[in-house]
């Protein structure tokens, strides 16, 4: 059992909580993920990690409440405790695996929107943590939803906010910001953009259009975080990947979003599901990542 240490709510159906998980938190890298799994019945649910602490041996997610799962965990605390906490699970930031002299040469910019903010948070803190100061710019629907701006604050070189509505820092999409920064002449070596997935292509298509290699994060569309239910099943480029076995990180601008978003829609009933399996056949499922079937 995984003791649930800590919970708070960060904004309107958005939580946080610090598990005590010790050999999750000894080997995790930031970029990774974790399923957690109350009880018996409860469902495999993929969270990407936000941050760790291994002298504490304590692992923090953040989740949004989407559905009677999450709500049900929204409510977890005191003596509660996961059943199951696995990981870390996917590929590591790539930044984070690079040559560190190297690293500290690029000129860095994080973009965060909603709930993404969470998983930019940890690269952040690691880079701070190298002595690299990197750019972030951190969105949200309005003030209230804006989420880990102080722990951000504390980590970023330079951190730049702003709200849909306007309510609070830039007006405008984080988008906006982007194009005011490169308006004053800052260019940038790469971009790493984590949020809705609508948000992420729009940022590729303006990255593509100035120039600035952008990785994204897939972890949005997980679902069972082992590449068996085929939901994460993505094009990038000329060739089919699955988020939670191949990434959740990939060249943005390789990206097909707007097929990812179509395939989400459709996987939500099982209709829909049963038709991407008779089109996409073998391909479907990612399995082991190797294998392409469910064996």
């Amino acid at each position: 059992m995984y003791t649930i240490l800590e919970r708070r709510k960060l904004a309107d159906q958005i939580y946080l909580m610090v598990v005590h998980a010790p050999r999750v938190a000894k080997a995790c890298k930031p970029g990774q993920f974790v399923i957690v799994k109350m009880d018996e019945e409860g469902e495999r649910i993929p969270l990407t990690i936000c941050d760790y602490d291994r002298s504490a041996g304590t692992v923090t997610i953040v989740f949004q409440v989407v559905g009677a799962s999450t709500e049900r965990m929204a409510g977890l605390y005191g003596e509660d405790t996961f059943m199951d906490f696995v990981g870390p699970l996917g590929c590591p930031s790539e930044l984070v695996e690079e040559d560190l002299d190297t690293l500290k040469k690029k000129k860095i910019l994080f973009v965060a929107g909603g709930v993404g903010t969470a998983p930019v948070y940890p690269q952040v803190k690691w880079m701070h943590q190298q002595g690299i100061d990197v750019d972030v710019v951190i969105g949200a629907k309005n003030h209230e939803m804006l989420i880990l701006e102080d722990e951000m604050r504390q980590v970023a070189g330079r951190l730049y906010v702003c709200t849909d509505d306007g309510s609070y820092g830039t007006p405008g999409m984080v988008t906006t910001v982007i194009e005011e920064l490169a308006d004053k002449g800052t260019k940038y070596d790469v971009c790493v953009a984590i949020g809705p997935m609508i948000m992420m292509k729009f940022v590729c298509l303006l990255t593509k259009e100035l120039e600035i290699p952008t990785i994204v994060s897939m972890n949005p569309i997980m679902v069972d975080g082992t590449g068996m239910c085929g939901a994460c099943r993505l094009q990038v480029g000329d060739e089919v990947k699955f988020a939670c076995v191949d990434g959740p990180e990939f060249d943005g601008h390789l990206v097909d979003f707007d097929q990812a978003m179509k395939r989400q829609q459709m996987y939500k009933t099982e209709e829909g599901r049963a038709v991407l399996r008779v089109r996409e056949g073998a391909t479907h499922h990612g399995g082991c990542g190797h294998c392409g079937g469910d064996h």
